[in-house]
């Protein structure tokens, strides 16, 4: 039987090395990822049959570059892996086709059920989400932020990196566009949100499970 070929993305590398050692003898690790950006290029260069990624990760978060890698390959199986048990990143999960979320903690012990799960056409959630995210995620789903939804792909990518703290010409960097593109989108951003301080767009993007919380020591959080 062939094996399935798996796509891995996380923004640590021990963890993305013990993922690898622990599906490499079952599955054909095709590539590996350490930011959304990457992801969703080695998804298009690999054609994986099932990509495990972190929620969080830099760049582009692990929801949006779901999200993006489904736009062209929609029957790819998505797996997230996440620290976060709150009920915001399980259902934006659920919202871009994810067929399992396991948190770290128990990784080790549940991500092959998950994988073989999805690969079965059913969904996993793993048993340290309380049973009220569960209970609840339909609701939860149907009470989705329009703002967000409104959001295009390359404002969420850019109030992402805002809200990670990055200058605007740091962003032009990594997009390969011009700074006066990213303060383009940036102010469509503030009138769009109606915000007015990097910290207000900091919190619409934690609140939204664009990124994970930030310590309020950080960068983004200390720059208005």
């Amino acid at each position: 039987m062939t094996k399935a070929r798996i796509l891995l993305a996380d923004d640590h590398s021990l963890i993305l090395e013990g993922i690898r050692k622990l599906l490499e003898s079952q599955y054909d690790i095709v590539g590996v990822a350490d930011n959304g950006g990457a992801l969703v290029r080695e998804a298009a260069r690999t054609n994986p049959d099932l990509v495990v990624l972190d929620v969080s990760m830099p760049i582009l978060n692990g929801i949006d570059a779901g999200r993006e890698i489904r736009k062209t390959q929609p029957k790819v199986k998505l797996v997230f892996i996440s620290m976060h048990s709150n009920a915001i990143y399980v259902r934006k999960a659920m919202e871009v086709g994810a067929s399992g979320y396991v948190l770290k903690s128990g990784a080790s012990e549940e991500l092959l059920t998950a994988i073989e799960q999805a690969r079965q056409g059913r969904t996993y959630f793993s048993p340290g989400l309380s049973h009220d995210v569960i209970e609840n995620l339909d609701e939860r789903r149907r009470r989705d932020s329009r703002r967000t939804l409104e959001l295009t792909s390359r404002q969420r990518q850019i109030l992402q990196m805002i809200a990670e703290g990055k200058q605007n010409k740091e962003i032009a960097g990594i997009l390969y566009v011009s700074v006066r593109t990213v303060e383009f989108h940036r102010s469509r951003l503030m009138s769009k949100l109606g915000a007015r301080t990097v910290a207000e767009l900091t919190r619409f993007a934690i609140q939204e499970g664009l990124i994970g919380p930030l310590l309020p020591e950080s960068a983004a959080e200390t720059r208005n």
